[in-house]
C-alpha cells in the first residue's frame, strides 16, 4: 500500500496478514454488536462496541498494533480510519469475521467453545 493512501486512513489486510500481525502482537478489536460477540469471535480480541469506541479509547493501548474487525470490514474500516486519525497504528480486516471464517481460522464463543459469525 503506498504510503499516500495509508496516509488517508487506515490500510486494510486479509486474514492471512490479520493473523502475521497478531503473531507479531497486534490486537484485535471487534467492533461489532453484542449479540454478534457472543455468537463468535477471534480468540484473544477485544470487544469494543463501534458505538462505544470514542468513549473506551482509552482502554486501547498506544504501544501495540490494531486490526480493527467486523462482520464484512465496513464498520470496522469507519473504526480504524477513526483510531488512524487518533493515532494509532491499526488496519482493518477486509471482508471481517466473514473472510476470518472462510479461511478456517478459529471463532470462539463467549464460553470458549467454537463460535459462528452472525
Amino acid at each position: 500500500m503506498s504510503d499516500d493512501l495509508h496516509a488517508a486512513g487506515a490500510p486494510s489486510v486479509g486474514p492471512e496478514q490479520a493473523v502475521a500481525l497478531v503473531q507479531d502482537g497486534a490486537l484485535v478489536v471487534d467492533v461489532r454488536e453484542h449479540h454478534e460477540w457472543r455468537a463468535g469471535h477471534a480468540d484473544d480480541a477485544l470487544h469494543l462496541p463501534l458505538a462505544s469506541l470514542a468513549d473506551r479509547l482509552h482502554e486501547l493501548p498506544r504501544d501495540r498494533r490494531l486490526v480493527c474487525v467486523c462482520r464484512s470490514g465496513g464498520r470496522s474500516g469507519a473504526a480504524a480510519d477513526a483510531l488512524h486519525r487518533a493515532g494509532f497504528e491499526v488496519w482493518n480486516l477486509a471482508g471481517g469475521m466473514s473472510a476470518w471464517a472462510d479461511r478456517s481460522l478459529p471463532v470462539v464463543d463467549d464460553s470458549g467453545r467454537p463460535g459462528v459469525v452472525v
